[in-house]
């Protein structure tokens, strides 16, 4: 359709398969209850969005689990991250988060493995968006094939 803007990948068969940004906030179909955990993820989603243009928001991972509702995943050449609620947070992972400078020290889980790293934002937390949006930048940066010490670069041009 005029634009929406589709992009191509190969599925691990090896075939093609397009996917066009979600017409509406993917966070929002998913989390979408009006409670603080929504509310949470939408001012997170909002944050990686305003990261740079373009960042396309897709759903993914429908399963019995999430109540088919699926998973918000944020990509640009690659996933930047995925949002998922829980009971008692609201958990944006980063698919690349253990090469990401965190200076401001918003990576408070997912330290157990060496590839991701994930943020959990509590009821009564807040989301710092000046913070995710240089983390979400270095990540785009990262994504791009560019240097963990660009990414940090580029993170603080923000």
């Amino acid at each position: 359709k005029a634009g929406e803007k589709a992009t191509r990948r190969k599925t691990l068969e090896g075939e093609v398969m397009a996917k066009t940004p979600a017409k509406k906030s993917a966070a929002k179909a998913v989390g979408d209850d009006g409670t603080w955990r929504a509310q949470t993820l939408e001012r997170a989603r909002t944050a990686i969005k305003s990261a740079d243009p373009g960042i396309v928001e897709v759903v993914k991972w429908r399963k019995a689990s999430n109540n088919m509702q699926g998973v918000p995943v944020w990509e640009l050449d690659g996933i930047i991250c995925t949002g998922e609620t829980y009971k008692d947070y609201v958990k944006l992972t980063f698919a690349h988060g253990a090469k990401l400078e965190d200076p401001t020290g918003l990576f408070n889980a997912g330290f157990g493995g060496g590839t991701r790293r994930a943020i959990d934002f509590r009821k009564d937390g807040k989301v710092n968006e000046k913070a995710l949006k240089a983390l979400v930048k270095s990540a785009v940066a990262f994504n791009a094939g560019k240097t963990p010490a660009k990414a940090k670069k580029a993170a603080k041009k923000s």
